[in-house]
């Protein structure tokens, strides 16, 4: 079993920084899901800021969601690209 989300941060560029359970924090691109069903509301930036930790996942206030594994597996290190960590307005 993969590592879970602790923390979630929303970044302006429509990527989120986790804190998994094991300490590692990983940028993961929401930017492909956006022409996709339910995650087209994301565009919104107001609806995309209300992202927040739940089960081990990520909630928005909308009821979207992914899986866990997905988060902790398709996230790229921290250290290995310059993210964009702005606060939400």
């Amino acid at each position: 079993m993969n590592p879970r989300v602790l923390l979630v941060h929303p970044n302006s560029n429509y990527t989120l920084t986790l804190t998994f359970t094991n300490r590692e924090t990983k940028t993961f691109d929401v930017k492909p899901y956006l022409d996709r069903g339910i995650f087209r509301e994301l565009r919104d930036k107001s609806l995309f800021y209300s992202v927040r930790p739940f089960l081990g996942s990520v909630l928005w206030k909308n009821g979207q969601d992914f899986c866990p594994d997905t988060l902790y597996e398709e996230s790229i290190p921290c250290d290995t690209i310059s993210g964009d960590v702005t606060s939400p307005p």
